[in-house]
């Protein structure tokens, strides 16, 4: 059963840091792009990042996290991470880990998603 399970959310203030990771099962993800998207409420789901299998070359789609975000992947271990650093307000929404078997990073595009974990910037 291919599974995709996201870890690392939580609560945290303005300014602070947090690591998501994903760890995938049941498939080999060198064959597959993978990303981060998240959804505020009343928002659509965005693209945050997606890192191509091919050259693990790392884009990062969502121009307000941009420098405050990296992404990378780890084929050996079958996970990928997404480090989020001077964390705003605005960041919170449900993250979700995605794979894809194309390399454009649009939800209509992913083939498998995470359950989602929820992340919550506040004083």
């Amino acid at each position: 059963q291919l599974q995709l399970v996201e870890s690392g959310g939580g609560s945290v203030q303005p300014g602070g840091s947090l690591r998501l990771s994903c760890a995938a099962s049941g498939f080999n993800l060198h064959h597959y792009t993978l990303g981060w998207f998240r959804q505020a409420p009343g928002k659509e789901r965005e693209g945050v990042s997606c890192i191509s299998g091919i050259n693990n070359r790392s884009t990062i789609y969502a121009d307000n996290v941009k420098g405050r975000f990296a992404s990378s992947r780890d084929n050996a271990k079958n996970t990928v991470a997404l480090q989020m650093n001077s964390l705003r307000p605005e960041d919170t929404a449900v993250y979700y880990c995605a794979a894809l078997r194309v390399g454009v990073c649009k939800n209509q595009y992913v083939n498998y998603w995470g359950q989602g974990t929820q992340v919550t910037v506040s004083s």
